[in-house]
């Protein structure tokens, strides 16, 4: 029965990465090459000089995400989050920022496999923490905050269940 429950979160999981938008898909599965050295993601992201400067960019910054992993607040006091809201909303806001993400849905199933289930209770005031830096775009602002759902930015406890699908490069074969 267990591995009939697990097969359905993994298909849950799958067809919530299908709703992405194919520019959304590639950042994602880049992002985890990136954030969990999976792949060498210059050989298989960059198209151009511009990307691959992108990438090395994304390296430079997914540093933190080492810190944040060991960092994890275990109490909700103020002084727990010191050194750990800070560095996430750093690495958010560069995320954002590359406007590959287009709202909080793609936001979240991204972080919660770079830095596990710990981090969903972060990740609302995280993503309205950077969504509403001046560094994004003022249109772009105003769509990422309308992106996260009332149910999302209130929720009172956050599931513990470990994600199960890791969207990854598939290489095309040759017709």
């Amino acid at each position: 029965m267990a591995s009939i429950g697990s097969s359905g979160i993994a298909i849950a999981e799958l067809r919530e990465f299908a709703g992405f938008s194919p520019c959304e898909q590639r950042y994602i599965k880049r992002s985890l090459d990136v954030g969990l050295g999976r792949q060498d993601a210059f050989r298989l992201w960059a198209r151009d000089a511009a990307e691959s400067a992108s990438i090395r960019s994304q390296y430079v910054a997914y540093q933190e995400l080492k810190l944040l992993r060991g960092a994890m607040p275990e109490d909700e006091s103020f002084e727990a989050l010191e050194g750990f809201i800070d560095k996430l909303i750093r690495i958010t806001a560069f995320d954002l920022a590359q406007e590959r993400l287009e709202g909080f849905s793609s936001y979240r199933f991204l972080y919660e496999r770079l830095l596990g289930t710990d981090v969903r209770r972060w990740l609302p005031s995280a993503f309205c923490a950077a969504a509403a830096l001046p560094h994004i775009r003022p249109e772009r602002r105003r769509n990422l905050l309308q992106s996260i759902s009332e149910a999302a930015a209130t929720a009172p406890a956050w599931s513990i269940r470990e994600p199960s699908f890791f969207p990854e490069w598939v290489e095309a074969e040759a017709a």
